[in-house]
């Protein structure tokens, strides 16, 4: 059974910091590329970040580039994003994925369930 979860979601105020992992089990973690994808209340999901299989390869949508940090663990099945100088508009549901080979978000075989963000101004 694949299991994709997220953690480290909360509430921070404008400027701040938060650190999200998803750890995922069910999985041969080595070989999927990973992504974070997040969705506002009344909007649609959107890409943030991506990393490749070997970590060594990343890509960040254009609104979070130069602010949030993709990076992988294989030994420990983990994906992080580190988020910094957040931004109201950065409220969102966080969704963790994984997929084989991706290059669109149909790509993306499983996800997380999802952890909360909420930036305060």
């Amino acid at each position: 059974q694949v299991q994709l979860v997220e953690s480290g979601g909360g509430l921070v105020q404008a400027g701040g910091s938060l650190s999200l992992s998803c750890t995922a089990s069910g999985i041969v973690f080595s070989t999927y590329a990973m992504a974070w994808f997040r969705q506002a209340p009344g909007k649609e999901r959107e890409f943030v970040a991506t990393i490749s299989r070997s970590g060594g390869i990343t890509y960040y949508a254009d609104s979070v580039k130069g602010r949030f940090t993709i990076s992988r663990d294989n030994a420990k099945n983990t994906v992080y994003l580190q988020m910094n100088s957040l931004k109201p508009e950065d409220t969102a549901v966080y969704y963790c994925a994984a997929g084989p080979r991706p290059t669109t978000v149909a790509g993306y075989d499983y996800w997380g369930r999802g952890t909360q963000v909420t930036v305060s101004s």
